[in-house]
């Protein structure tokens, strides 16, 4: 017995980029894993090839399995798992604010066109810029939630994902330094309210060979865990 495929198309507005030419690894992990990623539940997500923009691609469903395909091309599979993500710890959004002044990718940015992190006009990308924070092993910034990114009243998790990606990256990134996210693993805890402001903190915990790991999460201002991730990058050869 087999179990049936429900199948639609995707395409990834060019909005939504991360490096040129492809979509943002944490938009595109929080549009395959939206079907599993309810409060307090968990789902892994792997990138198994970039996703290209403006292209018509497979989102398939099949038993607790979501996966994104281009042809025969698996690009992204998305599945549920029995964990409870570490968060890094909080830090409050006065000092997360400030830490932006410090953003390596003012210095020198590899992908300056990227929807979270690149330096896109206000309300167009996210603009959310970690940098490091005084006396903390974490980088932060502050976010508030552009009305831009709101859908049907809901901030969807497409965005939760995306601004739960390139952090991690930044936590290890020096100016002009870039890797490609191979896999995220996001849980939600609450929803995001659209218009508030957060927190975004992430943390390095690791470097193996060309693969590089770090944590996430997004706060509410009194602290309450909103969303978090664990991510593996992989540096190019």
């Amino acid at each position: 017995m087999t179990t049936a495929a429900l199948q639609t198309s995707l395409t990834v507005p060019e909005r939504f980029r991360g490096p040129a030419g492809i979509a943002n690894g944490g938009w595109i992990a929080g549009t395959v894993a939206d079907a599993h990623l309810g409060e307090h539940s968990t789902v892994e997500v792997t990138l198994h090839a970039p996703t290209p923009l403006e292209t018509s691609l497979c989102l398939s469903q099949v038993a607790n399995t979501a996966s994104l395909s281009h042809g025969e091309e698996l690009l992204v599979e998305a599945i549920p798992v029995a964990e409870d993500l570490e968060a890094p710890a909080f830090v409050p959004l006065i000092d997360a604010a400030r830490a932006e002044a410090g953003f390596a990718g003012l210095q020198g940015h590899a992908f300056p066109e990227c929807f979270v992190c690149g330096l896109r006009e206000p309300g167009d990308g996210l603009r959310i810029f970690p940098g490091p924070v005084e006396g903390a092993d974490v980088v932060a910034a502050g976010w508030r939630v552009p009305h831009s990114v709101v859908e049907n009243g809901v901030v969807p998790n497409s965005i939760i994902g995306a601004v739960l990606d390139c952090v991690t990256g930044w936590a290890h990134f020096a100016p002009g330094e870039s890797a490609l996210l191979g896999r995220l693993t996001l849980q939600m805890h609450r929803p995001v309210s659209p218009g508030g402001s957060y927190s975004v903190v992430g943390k390095a915990t690791g470097r193996e060979g060309r693969k590089l790991f770090g944590q996430s999460a997004i706060y509410e201002v009194d602290g309450s865990l909103v969303a978090a991730a664990k991510a593996v990058w992989i540096v190019p050869r």
